[in-house]
């Protein structure tokens, strides 16, 4: 059963709760967090991309930089910009976006839950990038970020999180730079933590939805404390890690979209003759087409659009994998006509968030920076889940979910 744990978080005062807070390491290049944080001496970037306080020409995975992270954090407890609580608690945290709010948990997840499989994922990892948030989790003894998980929901904690809201003021309530809205609540109510967490052992899996690296590199390090502590008791703060756990049904994933540079030599029209071989193709003249069900794409090629459905028998749908419309387009497609065959490694292809829109897809082509441009169907929540729970992995850049989690609101030490 799955393990969500109260504790002391360290978190700014509500007056620099907007300032601070900050979008994610891994959304942001070093240039864009610099542009981001400039003027802002408040902002988290300065601790979890503290390369932007350096030279420009400083390696992002230089020792000085890590240091710096360290030294910034202390700083900011110091300055009294994150402060602890008093006790073991959990928190509520909302986002609204395009008039729809999702409400997470925020309490620790078990470093044991990890290891043990209890906390499921499908995504593959990169012991390069796993290593460089394991670095930054070592030297500042702490989980700056959370990690954005989902959960089977549960009807009686749903119950106790909107009643709370809706009889609680929000200790953290603003909208920020991008639209989105963010809502932060303490619950202070020992009996309520206790009630949530214990609902919570009933949770047979938690899933992670977004965060693979920071969710393996906080279990790593959690685990390495544990061998290097000759009186380790199972007790200690290192044995958890931080976490935002969303129920699955208040969740979505919006789409995540492919542009090529190239058709590997062919020409437009032997390009759409051989996807003819396996979808059904027809054109949608100039006007952006959206794909509509499983199955079914959009093709940007030349000014023109095109709905391309796969044709039956080119998928077995009761493979969890197979299923998928990134394995139909990065089988039927890609592999077999383009000749893209390491998703990973090519610099033939290029990977386009839904956020941004479909539009995006026409900019890039109509630039001719790229030749043609895919837009795919987002997968469900019960595709994520089926493929987590069979053991499966999904292809590289499947899943996209928004809006993401702030990073600042509360932060979780080690010690």
């Amino acid at each position: 059963m799955a393990t969500l744990k109260p504790f002391k978080g360290l978190r700014p005062p509500a007056e620099l709760a907007k300032e601070l807070a900050s979008k994610p390491y891994d959304v942001l290049n070093s240039d864009e967090a610099r542009e981001e944080a400039k003027g802002n001496p408040f902002s988290l970037l300065h601790i979890i991309k503290p390369e932007i306080d350096l030279p420009t020409s400083t390696d992002i995975h230089a020792q000085p930089v890590y240091d710096k992270a360290k030294e910034n954090f202390e700083l900011f407890k110091n300055k009294g910009w994150l402060k602890a609580d008093a006790q073991d608690l959990l928190y509520i945290y909302a986002q609204t976006m395009n008039g729809k709010t999702q409400y997470g948990i925020v309490g620790c997840a078990g470093v044991d839950d990890y290891l043990n499989g209890i906390i499921k994922k499908h995504e593959l990892t990169r012991k390069d990038k796993e290593e460089d948030r394991m670095k930054h989790v070592r030297i500042t003894n702490a989980n700056m970020e959370p990690v954005f998980f989902t959960y089977p929901a549960v009807p009686e904690i749903d119950k106790i999180v909107s009643h709370f809201v809706q009889s609680n003021k929000p200790v953290y309530d603003f909208v920020a730079t991008d639209g989105v809205g963010h809502h932060f609540w303490v619950i202070d109510n020992q009996e309520i933590c206790k009630k949530v967490a214990g609902l919570f052992e009933k949770v047979p899996f938690t899933y992670v939805a977004d965060g693979h690296h920071r969710t393996a590199a906080a279990a790593l390090v959690g685990n390495e404390k544990r061998l290097n502590n000759p009186n380790h008791t199972g007790k200690e703060e290192y044995n958890y890690f931080l976490a935002v756990h969303f129920p699955d049904n208040q969740l979505s994933i919006i789409d995540y979209n492919r542009v090529v540079k190239d058709l590997n030599g062919l020409s437009d029209a032997a390009f759409l003759q051989k996807l003819e071989s396996v979808f059904t193709i027809e054109s949608k003249g100039k006007d952006v087409y959206k794909p509509d069900s499983l199955h079914n794409f959009g093709l940007y090629l030349d000014g023109i659009w095109y709905s391309m459905t796969a044709k039956q028998g080119t998928y077995n749908d009761a493979d969890p994998i197979g299923v998928l419309d990134v394995t139909i387009l990065s089988r039927l497609v890609l592999d077999e006509i383009l000749g893209i065959n390491d998703l990973r490694t090519s610099t033939r292809i290029d990977f386009v968030g839904g956020i941004r829109g479909l539009g995006e897809l026409k900019r890039r082509v109509d630039t001719g920076e790229m030749k043609a441009a895919f837009a795919l169907y987002p997968v469900s929540m019960k595709q994520l889940i089926n493929i987590a729970d069979s053991g499966n992995i999904m292809p590289p850049k499947t899943t996209w979910f928004e809006p993401k989690l702030r990073s600042g609101l509360v932060v979780h030490t080690l010690d």
